[in-house]
């Protein structure tokens, strides 16, 4: 069955080799890049995952872009269509950060904005995003972050689904809001909030089928079967691995298509 892969990069050395990573490193095994990485080693790792289309995203943080919307547009240009573009951000600059949105979405075709607030150490309510929120529901394109604990080194308090999610659905209802890496230790909390607001979805990036907390199993088996996309989170978890005992999960085939891509194709418009 095909696959969309919400949540993942095409890294460079400025990303993955960040200090910031070492407790990736660490759990994955990844070791660190001492040359850019060809395109075609991301592709096949998808490949053999059956994912057909990788939404492979930038990432800007306070002292500069680690994967510049540029260099996302030259990845997804060599892709044969494989990838597509999720912009960045500077939030530091609102303006020239709505600007960049703009152009990233109408002339790189990008399909989604995607900040990471423990970067920034900022939570989603900040007013520093209010502008590119705006700028989202604007365009068309959906707002990605990360919620739950922070694996890399940096605090865990800006991924509290409530009250920043929450929050920031109730400031625009027509923001459409996918939320990374499934939201634990507040997973019933993330579950909450994607019941209570029409436009807020959850994204399983970051954890193994294996790993997926027994709330969000029961709930995608569920209510919540047009409410669960799939993202790996690559390169730190590939997406063959991500899925390897997806069968455990018990899911019905309409489940499997809408989890693995026909939620996403809706979402994102693809």
């Amino acid at each position: 069955m095909p696959v969309v892969d919400a949540w993942m990069q095409h890294p460079t050395p400025r990303h993955l080799n960040h200090e910031m990573f070492a407790s990736l490193r660490r759990w994955t095994g990844l070791t660190t890049l001492d040359a850019p990485l060809p395109v075609e080693v991301t592709l096949e790792a998808l490949a053999e995952a059956d994912v057909e289309t990788g939404l492979s995203a930038a990432w800007y943080g306070p002292q500069g872009p680690l994967i510049s919307n540029d260099e996302v547009a030259a990845f997804v240009a060599r892709s044969g269509g494989r990838l597509r573009g999720v912009a960045g951000a500077d939030l530091a600059r609102p303006m020239e950060a709505v600007r960049e949105l703009r152009r990233a979405v109408g002339e790189l075709g990008f399909v989604a904005l995607r900040i990471v607030p423990w970067l920034w150490q900022l939570p989603p309510t900040d007013r520093l995003y209010y502008p590119l929120y705006a700028a989202c529901v604007d365009l068309g394109v959906p707002f990605c972050t990360q919620v739950g604990h922070t694996g890399p080194l940096r605090p865990s308090e800006t991924g509290r689904p409530i009250p920043y999610i929450d929050q920031i659905a109730l400031d625009f209802p027509e923001l459409t809001v996918v939320c990374g890496h499934i939201g634990y230790p507040w997973t019933t909390e993330m579950i909450a909030v994607a019941d209570k607001h029409p436009n807020v979805y959850i994204d399983t990036s970051a954890y193994t089928t294996r790993r997926y907390p027994a709330e969000l199993v029961e709930y995608l088996r569920g209510r919540g079967r047009r409410k669960v996309l799939f993202g790996s989170n690559y390169p730190m978890i590939t997406p063959a691995r991500a899925l390897e005992h997806l069968a455990d999960l018990g899911l019905d085939d309409e489940t499997t298509e809408l989890f693995l891509s026909g939620n996403a194709r809706r979402i994102f418009r693809l």
